[in-house]
């Protein structure tokens, strides 16, 4: 059974079609960095609503990223 609870605690970052899958439990913050973005890059939203990235990934969810673009 606990290689089943591994396999689930997982939650999927997408990113410009990509997917990321990310251990549940850890910041979003540090998964974002985990796959080698700076968390001041990107916005992230759950379920349509932004969230911050002090928030703690639940297993099973989907985590949208969406590219900062800013110029001068």
């Amino acid at each position: 059974m606990p290689a089943m609870e591994t396999a689930t605690a997982v939650t999927t970052l997408l990113l410009r079609g990509k997917r990321f899958e990310v251990r549940s439990g850890s910041t979003l913050r540090d998964a974002i960095r985990k796959i080698g973005l700076s968390p001041e890059a990107v916005l992230a939203a759950h379920d349509g609503e932004l969230i911050t990235d002090d928030r703690i990934l639940r297993p099973g969810e989907e985590i949208r990223l969406v590219a900062v673009i800013s110029g001068g």
